[in-house]
């Protein structure tokens, strides 16, 4: 895949939009209306705290987002990581680059050095692939559409992730990137997933986890060849 990150392209990451976290519908608009100046976004997965293109439950209540994504998307460069709670999304977005958690990491050539963007939710075990290529398969998620009758299933799903508390701080965050380097080869390493908004470097190598939009109101700017941080 040819792909080349431009300048001063912005990397926001876990936004979980919903009634709740409407950070994400924000930037959006600070986008469209200019007070954001960008011509590429990296959205980095779990920019909705769920969205699939077989749920049409969560797709008409997050449909302002979807809109202005799509309308965004024919003059602004946007490549989307599927997380663990938005995927089999590209029909969503026609105009969007979406690379699926299969296809993660996305390896960009950036300064003679590789950099590797991905959600974030790899590597973890077995169970947790198996986990996600069932939630992923499209017979099990119509059948459970068919099942949803008056959006029970839907609604249910919808108020247990608005309860959960996703804003969790990692104790130790040079050992955890450390661990997280083990897993790439590359020179850089950008994810989202863990919510932490740090950067950590070796004498060879950068992790950086992206902040999540909705915890932290921040997001990542990759200019002059740093990530700065950036408040919403």
């Amino acid at each position: 895949m040819s792909l080349k990150i431009q300048t001063n392209a912005i990397f926001v990451a876990d936004a979980h939009y919903n009634d709740k976290n409407i950070e994400l519908l924000i930037f959006l608009r600070q986008i469209e209306d200019k007070s954001i100046i960008t011509k590429q976004i990296f959205l980095m997965g779990d920019m909705f705290d769920f969205l699939s293109a077989e749920n049409k439950y969560f797709i008409n209540i997050n449909k302002s987002v979807i809109d202005i994504l799509n309308k965004l998307s024919k003059t602004i460069d946007i490549i989307y990581l599927e997380g663990n709670h938005d995927f089999n999304i590209q029909n969503l977005f026609p105009n969007i680059l979406v690379i699926k958690r299969q296809d993660q990491p996305l390896n960009i050539s950036f300064n003679n050095k590789i950099m590797s963007i991905s959600h974030g939710d790899k590597f973890e075990n077995f169970i947790y692939d198996i986990f996600c290529m069932i939630i992923r398969n499209r017979f099990f998620l119509k059948l459970l559409e068919i099942l949803d009758f008056n959006n029970s299933i839907s609604k249910k799903i919808s108020y247990n992730l608005m309860k959960k508390n996703i804003c969790v701080k990692i104790p130790n965050f040079q050992e955890f990137a450390k661990k997280r380097l083990l897993h790439y080869s590359s020179d850089i390493i950008v994810e989202g997933h863990f919510h932490q908004g740090q950067v950590y470097k070796t004498k060879d190598k950068l992790y950086v986890n992206v902040p999540s939009l909705c915890c932290d109101k921040k997001y990542f700017v990759l200019h002059n060849n740093e990530f700065k941080e950036e408040l919403l």
